[in-house]
């Protein structure tokens, strides 16, 4: 095959050596010229057939050395033919292994599919029903899986998602590649270490992810809710996460069988199945716990609790009836969502926000932190407020203690 000769516009890039989970590959760059006539510099990786020993160290520089010195001369085979190893990393190849130029060719959403059935008995099913069909989408919308083009990949998703949404999505990129490299899908991972590059802002650290509402902002929402012609119905849960601030899933998971005269009982939750709404047991972090009834939740409670219920009916329904779809009430009655005109069809806290009530966007989950903070404030015991909310002593100084806002150092 012919040669394809290095071009001086491009800057000469030395062959690297890496090791890919303990075999030895090139890594290097060098201009080519695509079928259109278009010049463009590719990334190339060239498995070099050996493990990472000090013999096989040796062999690899000697043909890194052999590489970077047709490309020095421009003598430099972009087909890569007269660089592949005569003998594979065994001494004896088995009868029904398949030659790597008869291996097929696959792209990244391809493999991402496979990877996905084999990790599906893995996972649970709303990781799988969620955070995979989350990648999936990004992958389908890069304009381009050739694994060849990794570097214009991870360029397309910084540019086009958050930092902490691409870095998330270049880890489960990488760890896909990894699962195929091992699977002898592909002969090298072009996505390996690409994530750590990417800097995460610390605004999107799940340690500075608490925003509270204030308490004016909290009950300005509350009475936004109850007015509301179109979600008057979602008030009652709206409530209730601002006044106990338990986690969504475990609001919409309530049974009345779980309301004593004394006491709620957190034991259940919701998720999200490839089938739709699931119910699982436990919650995110312990088996149960039981949360004291006050008055304000007396009063949600007694507000929409009908005659003659059954304990098995959920507390907090859909317009319809039915169980709560907190992505729906999210994408409609909190936040918003576009109609099939395109036209943004504001939600009740969106409103608020462009209203100047409230004073920035944020998601029902700080509800939760509200409360939590709101209990700082009144200077509940963080024992007391971890064990209401499931969370340990700990995590409460660590992640709340900061945000309360009245917090003061005390004259010693």
């Amino acid at each position: 095959m012919e040669s394809q000769k290095s071009q001086s516009i491009a800057p000469r890039r030395s062959v690297q050596i890496k090791n890919s989970n303990g075999s030895l590959q090139l890594v290097f760059s060098h201009p080519i010229i695509t079928p259109t006539g278009e010049l463009k510099t590719k990334r190339f990786y060239l498995s070099t057939g050996q493990y990472d020993t000090p013999l096989g160290r040796h062999q690899a520089s000697t043909l890194a050395a052999k590489i970077q010195r047709d490309i020095d001369y421009g003598e430099f085979d972009a087909s890569l033919v007269k660089y592949k190893p005569a003998a594979s990393l065994t001494t004896v190849t088995p009868i029904t292994s398949v030659p790597p130029s008869a291996a097929p060719q696959f792209d990244l959403g391809e493999l991402w599919e496979k990877y996905t059935e084999f990790k599906k008995p893995q996972i649970s099913p709303s990781t799988y029903a969620v955070d995979y069909r989350k990648y999936r989408n990004h992958i389908a919308s890069l304009p381009t899986k050739n694994l060849d083009d990794a570097i214009a990949i991870r360029d397309y998703l910084v540019q086009n998602l958050s930092a902490n949404a691409a870095k998330r999505t270049l880890t489960n990129i990488n760890a896909c590649c990894d699962w195929a490299l091992n699977s002898q899908l592909i002969e090298s991972n072009p996505f390996q270490n690409m994530a750590k590059d990417i800097q995460t802002p610390k605004s999107e650290s799940v340690e500075y992810e608490i925003n509270p509402f204030t308490r004016e902002e909290r009950d300005i929402i509350i009475t936004a809710f109850e007015e509301s012609k179109l979600y008057s119905y979602y008030a009652p849960l709206v409530k209730f996460l601002f006044f106990t601030g338990c986690r969504p899933s475990e609001a919409i998971a309530l049974q009345w069988k779980h309301i004593s005269e004394r006491y709620i009982t957190f034991e259940q939750a919701i998720t999200i199945s490839t089938k739709g709404l699931a119910l699982k047991n436990g919650l995110k972090t312990q088996n149960q716990r039981r949360f004291p009834i006050n008055s304000q939740q007396r009063e949600i409670l007694d507000s929409i609790k009908p005659e003659n219920c059954n304990p098995d009916d959920f507390i907090f329904r859909s317009k319809k009836g039915g169980i709560v779809d907190f992505g729906d009430f999210l994408n409609h009655a909190w936040k918003g969502y576009k109609n099939h005109r395109g036209t943004h069809i504001d939600g009740i806290v969106t409103q608020l926000v462009k209203q100047g009530v409230v004073s920035e966007y944020r998601k029902p989950y700080q509800c939760r932190h509200t409360f939590i903070t709101l209990c700082l404030e009144a200077d509940i015991d963080a024992k007391d407020v971890g064990r209401w909310v499931g969370n340990s002593p700990e995590i409460i100084y660590k992640h709340y203690a900061g945000n309360k806002r009245n917090l003061q150092v005390p004259e010693i």
